[in-house]
């Protein structure tokens, strides 16, 4: 298998906050990009907001302007999985819905070279599972990326049960030179990450569902009692109330215990399309700009 300073190509898949961030953080490391969409629309939000958040980090003194520059011409957008077919790595980050990526497994199995690393950002739904669905699962990782992706250091590698040594060595490898810190967990309902972050949320949004203290309230406990950077409520609101919901359920059905059974409060906040950030209403309201 290829080494990771030898990587020249990347498929990112899903061009969300996730994948965006994702192709963002390629794109400075040298790698031509190709991030792939069926939604028009959603890739040139992706590519708007690569754009502002490489500003953004010049406007820091992170990059050089030239180097923005670059890392924004390495980065094309697409409509087409065939548009990953030579990339010698690809990382899905498409919604957290189980049929959805293994499906997109098949086809990139189907498409991408025998040796090409897939891997996963799913935040919860297992690795070998996904791997089941490729001829040579062997190859088959978890990514995990933090949001937002150009900002967090941390990346959750996740073996499956038949992924390579050779696998997790070229992720490890990729992670480096991403300039992330990688922490290797193993195929469990919510790996690390979200096993501690999602319940934790999962119950603050039931002191507002039972009226123990409003959302504000409840958020500044967490930060000023806890050092928290963020609430929970707003952290939810920042990841994606649907996206909190749907690892919630991979939880409570892997796991059986009640304890991780998602909110009421939250079910219902998600059928209303209060999704947090991204619609602009959540625990919170939030306005354009």
């Amino acid at each position: 298998m290829i080494r990771a300073a030898e990587v020249a190509r990347v498929g990112v898949v899903g061009a969300g906050t996730m994948g965006s961030g994702i192709a963002h953080v390629f794109g400075l490391a040298g790698c031509a990009v190709r991030l792939v969409d069926l939604d028009a629309a959603a890739l040139e939000r992706a590519h708007a907001s690569i754009e502002r958040n490489l500003s953004r980090q010049v406007g820091r003194e992170l990059i050089s302007g030239d180097d923005a520059e670059a890392a924004l011409g390495r980065i094309r957008t697409d409509r087409n999985l065939v548009a990953v077919e030579d990339a010698e790595v690809v990382v899905e980050a498409a919604s957290e819905d189980s049929a959805l990526k293994f499906q997109l497994f098949e086809e990139l199995a189907a498409r991408v070279g025998g040796q090409t690393l897939l891997a996963s950002n799913t935040s919860s739904i297992s690795i070998t599972r996904i791997a089941a669905h490729v001829g040579n699962p062997a190859r088959v990782i978890g990514m995990h990326f933090m949001n937002p992706v150009p900002v967090m250091r941390l990346v959750e590698v996740i073996r499956g049960l038949e992924t390579s040594d050779a696998a997790t060595d070229l992720t490890l490898g990729l992670c480096k030179r991403l300039s992330k810190t990688a922490v290797v967990a193993n195929d469990f309902p919510g790996f690390v990450a979200n096993r501690i972050l999602m319940p934790m949320i999962n119950e603050a949004v039931y002191c507002l569902m039972e009226g123990v203290a409003d959302a504000e309230a409840v958020d500044t406990v967490m930060k000023l009692g806890m050092n928290h950077p963020m609430g929970p409520l707003a952290l939810a609101d920042l990841i994606g109330l649907d996206t909190c919901h749907a690892i919630m359920r991979v939880l409570h059905a892997e796991l059986g215990d009640s304890k991780y059974r998602p909110c009421p409060l939250l079910a219902k906040y998600v059928a209303a399309g209060r999704l947090g950030r991204k619609s602009g209403r959540g625990f919170y309201r939030y306005e354009s700009g």
